[in-house]
């Protein structure tokens, strides 16, 4: 645990951050049972090519599962059947179901509309006919189109339902899906999303989730908060690797339990947020804020602590804001999620066609994820960008939809820590230029205009030559 001590006076929140890690057991996860469902767009935007590589896919994974590992397949368009096993429930697998569930993927044929609430529903129902207790419960799906024959909120309720039940993971095949539904799908089922725009790669990818699926030996994970009285929950988040709002809560013996579902030999940070009145806290008394417990799901389906409590201890001190030092991780954390919105909002306004806004957003993501050191979200963002007729960087007029889904879908992604700023990917040659007027600094060393008043630059501050002085 990374927790602060010291509050200002005048502060009314206390942070943490929260490390959990998966360590490998071996002999353990051949021991565990475990369910996978794989599900299958079938939908009419499928046709040809791209369904005749999703069946290759889901066959190679097929193949990837161990034998006994519990299997379902549905394949889903404006509705979900459930086409292996047809006799209910899941199925075992061994030699002879496998080529069963081969065989019903090939005859799959493109037809209907988009609705993935439906498919995760119909996946919920055939775990809940999962009867081992301590099964880990896993599922992928892949997605050519928009979620366009339900409404946001039939996808939402049906996500609070699945919640907890199992994990899903979750690709977007070529460009004409949505990135945020499919990152509102793994938020909630604490899985990944990616992007797929070479449909031909999506069958590594579906053996490496298999393979990865079938090492996890805990079902389900939960962080466990003893609060006190005079502090309030606001907000748990995962930071890494991938940023998400967690908002299931469940009460156990006085406990709030945040389920965190299961995943593979890994780390993974969390942000918990508490919020207090400052008068309810005395200054310089030292006090526990929030008592920390890992929880898990046994073979036997109990839950138990699986770690030794950690204590949030904290401090309240005559001090104002200002003159308390923050925590350099807690900073970073709160910067990688500017970061992740900055590269949102400019995907979203691409897409909607708002390309001004599309090019303030990017240039603010690049200043962001240069001072952080992100590399690969540096790279990313500069493989979209390009240097506009006033010598602005702006997002190249002919990048495609799929650049733009994927930058979306990656913007949840963070890195371990900050790169040396020599290992920063090249662009521009010179230093960045420093507005004379309101003292911001420039994202592109030969930018003629401040990005924030618009303030000329003079030409002594062209690329290489000295910064503009006031």
């Amino acid at each position: 645990m990374d927790a602060p001590s010291d509050l200002p006076y005048d502060g009314r929140r206390a942070d943490a951050l929260i490390t959990v890690t998966a360590r490998s057991a071996a002999g353990s996860a051949a021991q565990t049972p475990s369910a996978e469902i794989l599900i299958m767009d079938r939908s009419l935007s499928m046709s040809g090519y791209k369904l005749e590589e999703a069946k290759r896919a889901m066959c190679a994974a097929i193949d990837t599962l161990r034998d006994g590992t519990l299997l379902g397949i549905v394949a889903g368009n404006h509705q979900a059947d459930v086409i292996f096993p047809t006799t209910g429930g899941l199925a075992r697998v061994d030699a002879w179901t496998r080529e069963d569930a081969k065989l019903r993927v090939a005859g799959q044929l493109s037809e209907g509309g988009t609705a993935i609430g439906q498919w995760l529903a119909r996946a919920r129902r055939l775990f809940a006919t999962v009867e081992s207790p301590g099964t880990v419960r896993h599922a992928v799906l892949y997605t050519d189109g928009k979620n366009e024959h339900e409404t946001p909120e039939q996808l939402g309720e049906i996500l609070t339902m699945c919640t907890d039940r199992f994990v899903c993971h979750a690709r977007g095949l070529g460009e004409d899906w949505h990135y945020t539904e499919l990152l509102r799908v793994t938020e909630a089922l604490h899985g990944t999303a990616d992007a797929v725009v070479t449909i031909s790669d999506l069958t590594e990818d579906f053996t490496r989730l298999m393979r990865e699926a079938q090492q996890i030996v805990v079902p389900r994970v939960y962080l466990g908060l003893r609060l006190n009285s005079r502090f309030e929950l606001a907000f748990v988040r995962q930071t890494r690797p991938v940023q998400a709002e967690l908002v299931a809560r469940q009460q156990q013996d006085g406990e709030t339990h945040v389920p965190l579902g299961s995943w593979p030999a890994e780390s993974r940070q969390y942000q918990i947020s508490l919020r207090f009145e400052p008068d309810s806290l005395t200054v310089d008394e030292t006090l526990r804020a929030v008592r920390v417990t890992l929880h898990a799901e046994f073979p036997d389906g109990a839950r138990q602590p699986c770690s030794e409590s950690a204590a949030m201890v904290v401090c309240r001190r005559s001090t104002p804001g200002p003159g308390i030092v923050p925590s350099p991780h807690l900073t970073r954390v709160e910067d990688e999620r500017e970061l992740g919105m900055a590269i949102r909002a400019c995907a979203d306004a691409h897409r909607l066609g708002d390309l001004d806004r599309a090019d303030r957003e990017l240039r603010l993501a690049i200043g962001l994820a240069t001072s952080l050191g992100d590399t690969k979200h540096l790279e990313q963002l500069r493989e979209v960008a390009a240097d506009g007729p006033d010598g602005r960087l702006q997002v190249r007029r002919n990048v495609s939809r799929g650049q733009i889904q994927r930058m979306g879908i990656d913007s949840t992604k963070t890195t371990d820590g900050p790169v040396d700023p020599h290992h920063l990917p090249p662009h521009d040659s010179g230093l960045p230029r420093v507005c004379p007027r309101c003292g911001t600094t420039s994202t592109s060393p030969t930018a003629k205009f401040c990005e924030e008043c618009g303030h000329r630059f003079a030409d002594a501050g062209a690329a290489g030559g000295p910064l503009d002085g006031s």
